[in-house]
Parts: C-alpha cells; structure tokens; sequence
C-alpha cells in the first residue's frame, strides 16, 4: 500500500490499539445501563479528543449522546460508538467493543479525512438496549448531514447479513384491588389472574403467528405476599416482526390478549411505551461489499453468506438509521466456546485475544470501507446526492 490513505489509516488504527483495548476493557468492567453512561461517554469522549476530534456532548437532549468530529470535507462519515449494558449480565452484547471499533475507525478515517474530502464524525449513541437513542438522534436531526453511517456488532461468528426484525418495547400494568388472600377473597380483584390470562392468551396466539413474529416478555412486579391478592402487577413486553407493518399487526393482536385479562378479571389495563419503535434493517449493498473486501483482507470468513446458511435474528435501533441514509451493520466475529449473546459466558468473550482482534479488524475494515467510499467515482457521487 506505500503511503496509501488506506496504509496511514491502519497505522493510525494501529497506534492507537492499546488505547482502545484500555477504552474497551474499561467499559467492560464498569457497565451502566442505557441513558446512565456517563462514565462510558467520559473515557470515550477522553480518548476522542487526545486524538483532536472537536467533542459536542449532550446531543440531542441527551446526557449520554455526543458527536465527535474531525476533518470538514463535503462527505460526512458517521461510525457509531454504543456502550450500554444489559441489567446483571454486563456487555453481554459486546458494546465495549463496539466502542472501541467505532473510536478506532474514526481515528484511521481522521488521519485521511483532508486529502479526501471528508467530514468524520463518531456519534456516542445511548440506549441501543431498548431505548432507542439512535432514534431520538435521528429525531433531533443529528444525522440530517451524515451520508453514511457505519458499526460493527460483535457475534458468536462473522455474519455480513442478518435478519433484523422490527420491534417495539412496552410496559403492562394491571390495577386491580388486594385483599386478604383467605379472610377476604371475594373482596379482591386480581391483578395476578389478569397476567395469567394475557400470558395464556399470548401463548395460545403463537401457533398461528407469521412466520418472523415473536413475543418476549417478563413479569416485573407479581404481588407482594402469598397471602395478599395482588393488586398491582406489571410487565415488560417485546414484539418483533419482519417490517413495520407486520409489526403493527401483531401488536394489535398481543393488546387483544392484554385485554382479555382485564375483560375477564374486571382490572383496569395500562399499556406504556418506553422505546420508539425499531424498524427492520437495509444495509447498503455498495458499502457491505467493500467491507467484505477489507475484513476478508484481515482473515474474516463470510462462508456462511454465501452458504445461504440462516440469518441470525436480533433488532438494533440501528435499523432506522439504515431506512434513513447509506449504513452497514455487519457481524463480527469472537471466540465464544459456544456462548451467545446475552449470555453471561459471552459477556466474558469479549474481553482477551480474540475480543482485541475483533477491534482492530473492525476499526479497520470499517476506515478502509470509509476511504473507498469517498474516492471520485458513482458511489460517492451517490453519497453525496443523499
């Protein structure tokens, strides 16, 4: 490569590494939860700007959003940096690394970004763990002026497809009236029947779902003793669909069943969202396809792609992003002795070896595919026409 603008990347990326091993292994072992990470933003956002990225913090309303950029060219390059954790299983979904791959491919694009005409920005996006923040973002109009988006996820395997379903997230309350459990049962009105039912119903419901739909959810609140009738309860509930719109049928069809314990127990029924819906995903093909080349360059294997093996299945607020404007979100390969993610085997994954590896390939494959992309030709031109 000589002194190609690919070539400095990598050794900028390459310089960097240590730090960014020392940002993911930070992150790692000191995970908050989405909307409360602010130590994660503050050693990110640190390491950003010894690298001289200009830091915006507090983007979009949001304590735990920012916008780094380095360079002012016309092509506006966004490489997304999650760093929320799950609740007790930590970075069970590998976002350290997805910290410290964004951070290190906008280091590699800041070191060309002159010579080629671009403006690179790492945005810190809270919440991807049911909150939404890259939709509140592209809400605020934070990427009104990105022409591309791109991150990497971290996987049991190296996937460049997948099948993202759309998804919403929503909170179920029952109220019904406690009362002693033996003394005075007829005086109750039972919250706790009311999620049986739903949960029945819902049950029931998924033999005739189309295929793709899914229903997740958990009881958070279930009663306070044995010997009360619980008048209170309340859940956390998922559904996921191939499209928006599938998404809107089968949401009608699991608040039938919620209904159906209020109808049947005589509760009042309270249905809150807590997240903006996730969409299905379109990656750019243009801008997959250069990424293969650099993370096949690397060692990465994509036999599963081209075997037409099973997508892997997730949602990612990611999603919206890539309906809105040019994205990519391919999957990154780790070691995990079989564990997957939101496993707590998986969350130790991605510390070590291998973890380490997968940042650098994926800082670098990402700031190759970035350096492509705004060389003279049809696709920048098609870029730029966003």
């Amino acid at each position: 490569m000589g002194d190609s603008p690919d070539r400095r990347a990598q050794q900028a990326i390459d310089t960097a590494q240590a730090d960014l091993v020392a940002l993911s292994e930070q992150l790692h072992d000191d995970p908050e939860l989405a909307f409360d990470e602010h130590r994660a933003v503050s050693a990110t956002t640190q390491l950003l700007e010894r690298q001289g990225f200009q830091v915006t913090s507090n983007v979009a309303g949001l304590s735990t959003a920012f916008d780094a950029v380095a360079g002012t060219g016309p092509l506006s390059v966004a490489v997304i940096a999650e760093y929320d954790a799950l609740p007790n299983v930590g970075h069970a979904c590998g976002h350290n690394i997805i910290a410290a791959a964004g951070v290190g491919a906008g280091i590699g694009l800041a070191a060309v970004a002159d010579e080629l005409g671009l403006t690179v920005h790492v945005l810190g996006t809270p919440a991807e763990e049911g909150g939404g923040g890259k939709i509140l973002m592209l809400d605020a109009g934070i990427f009104d002026d990105v022409n591309l988006a791109m991150m990497v996820h971290p996987w049991s395997f190296d996937r460049l497809e997948s099948q993202c379903l759309a998804v919403d997230h929503f909170d179920v309350t029952y109220i019904g009236r406690t009362a002693h459990a033996s003394s005075a049962p007829t005086q109750g009105i039972n919250a706790g029947d009311a999620m049986t039912i739903a949960q029945v119903s819902i049950g029931l419901l998924r033999q005739q779902l189309v295929p793709g739909d899914q229903i997740h959810g958990i009881v958070t609140l279930g009663g306070e003793a044995a010997n009360i009738i619980p008048g209170t309860v309340t859940a956390r509930f998922m559904c996921r669909s191939l499209t928006i719109e599938g998404l809107g049928k089968l949401r009608s069809r699991v608040e039938a069943c919620f209904g159906a314990g209020a109808l049947a127990t005589g509760c009042t029924l309270t249905i809150e969202e807590i997240a903006p819906v996730y969409s299905h995903m379109e990656q750019d093909p243009d801008l997959l396809s250069l990424y293969r080349t650099h993370a096949e360059s690397l060692g990465r294997s994509f036999l599963a792609d081209d075997a037409q093996e099973p997508l892997p299945t997730y949602s990612t607020d990611m999603a919206n992003i890539s309906l809105a404007l040019p994205s990519i979100h391919p999957l990154l390969g780790i070691e995990t002795n079989g564990a997957v993610n939101h496993q707590p085997e998986f969350a130790a994954s991605c510390l070590g070896p291998s973890a380490e590896r997968a940042i650098h390939d994926g800082a670098v494959a990402m700031a190759l595919t970035g350096i492509d992309a705004a060389a003279d030709g049809p696709l920048r031109k098609r870029l730029l026409e966003k």
